[in-house]
């Protein structure tokens, strides 16, 4: 149940980042959350959109996984350590925020999923 809970968290976190990408980009919301000139957020508008739409297919995988229930579990830790990795060439090329916002969420649901075998 809490790694569940845990496994939805992650997907909602990257749902909002999809929003963030693909929606709120090139407003001062999106300028703001990814600290972006708003020269540079409309030159790489589309560039962001395409990130986005990678974070969308990251949540897709954690709700199919949960929507199977106790037989998505491969599918919610192959998506996990997906977010898990991600989050962390991020942090090492973007900024160490991103470890944060998404590596240590994912691999604290991905220790309860594991655990609650």
């Amino acid at each position: 149940m809490i790694a569940n809970v845990l496994v939805g968290l992650v997907a909602l976190i990257h749902l909002y980042i999809v929003y963030l990408e693909m929606v709120l980009w090139d407003t001062p919301r999106g300028h703001k959350a990814f600290k972006l000139t708003p020269e540079f957020a409309s030159a790489s508008k589309v560039l962001a959109a395409n990130q986005g739409l990678y974070n969308g297919f990251l949540a897709a995988g954690l709700i199919w996984g949960l929507y199977l229930g106790a037989a998505g579990f491969q599918i919610k830790v192959f998506f996990l350590l997906c977010v898990a990795i991600a989050g962390l060439y991020g942090a090492a090329t973007v900024g160490r925020k991103i470890l944060y916002v998404q590596t240590v969420p994912a691999a604290v649901a991905l220790v309860a999923l594991v655990l609650s075998q």
